[in-house]
């Protein structure tokens, strides 16, 4: 049996930068790993991860909420949406996103951040 643990986002186990305009800090928990994103304005997952990434679009599944911002994500098939502050999401793998706006983007991932921006 695992025990109870309680992590801050203030002290993460790891913080990994975007190749600009972002970052996201990691905290590890028994249960897995959750990343806070914070995507700055003008941040794009194919501008600012994909080199990091070397794929063709993101390949992580993300379950998440967003605290603040904006972000609009488009499918690799090409099905759209937006997601906004008190928003929880389910992102499949294969997609691209960018920020909407002039305010950060900022958002808890509870399924996708162990390899994410690696």
């Amino acid at each position: 049996m695992s025990k109870a643990q309680a992590k801050n986002h203030s002290t993460p186990d790891e913080t990994r930068n975007f190749v600009d305009k972002g970052r996201v800090q990691i905290v590890k928990l028994a249960s897995g790993t959750v990343g806070l994103g914070t995507f700055e304005p003008g941040w794009r997952w194919s501008e600012h991860v994909k080199p990091i990434a070397k794929t063709d679009s993101c390949q992580s599944l993300h379950i998440g909420y967003v605290v603040s911002g904006r972000m609009h994500t488009v499918m690799d098939d090409g099905r759209a949406f937006e997601m906004g502050s008190g928003d929880s999401v389910y992102i499949p793998p294969g997609h691209d996103a960018w920020v909407l706006g002039d305010e950060n983007c900022v958002l808890y991932d509870f399924s996708g951040m162990e390899n994410y921006a690696k």
